[in-house]
């Protein structure tokens, strides 16, 4: 598909930055995990990890907000949330970036394929996520799991500020999913391979 970029509405003056920081409950049901986790930056096309936010008002077509901006980029609002949502349950003792010294099980890496508000042919666009994450063994480099995500939020209307507000939305359960999926995958593996080393 062929892609233009050019501007949607907004004036000379206005410039108003957005920065969706959802706040994840975790699931009772998630197991409790004794291993630890590091996490790397998300892989994105160029173009979509942007601070400008992405809009496709028609199949093939990317625009983005005139006057509008991300205050962080998708990668990071991604692996942000994804690490605080973990954080928050308390179900697993450690989490952090790579790099960061800690001594992790298993190595977390993301692979971000869509944040944009798509039309899609509706009246309003739907501020739509799709991630695919892989837990990786960290001694052997195995791929224990692998899941793709998507999360597709109606906005109730049209302005900017509404499309925000699904991002949020959307952020918010995509996050939530894949934080369940890493703590039910990892400890799956760890059930089915006892022995193991780390």
């Amino acid at each position: 598909m062929l892609c233009s970029c050019s501007l949607l509405g907004g004036s000379k003056d206005a410039s108003t930055i957005y920065a969706p920081d959802p706040r994840v409950e975790g699931d009772p049901s998630w197991p409790n995990v004794s291993w630890q986790l590091s996490t790397t930056r998300p892989t994105s096309p160029r173009m979509m990890d942007s601070l400008r936010i992405a809009v496709s008002p028609k199949p093939g077509e990317l625009q983005v907000y005139k006057d509008a901006s991300w205050a962080r980029t998708p990668t990071e609002m991604i692996e942000d949330g994804v690490l605080r949502a973990l954080e928050d349950s308390g179900k697993i003792p450690a989490v952090a970036r790579q790099g960061s010294g800690i001594g992790a099980d298993y190595r977390l890496v993301m692979d971000l394929r869509d944040f944009e508000a798509d039309y899609a042919g509706a009246a309003v666009p739907s501020a739509v996520i799709e991630v695919n994450v892989k837990l990786l063994h960290s001694h052997d480099q195995t791929v224990v799991g692998s899941q793709t995500f998507r999360h597709a939020q109606p906005a109730t209307g049209t302005d900017v500020t509404l499309v925000a507000d699904a991002f949020t939305q959307a952020l918010g359960a995509t996050t939530h999913d894949i934080a369940g999926w890493i703590l039910t995958t990892g400890q799956a593996h760890e059930m089915k391979h006892p022995s193991e080393k780390h």
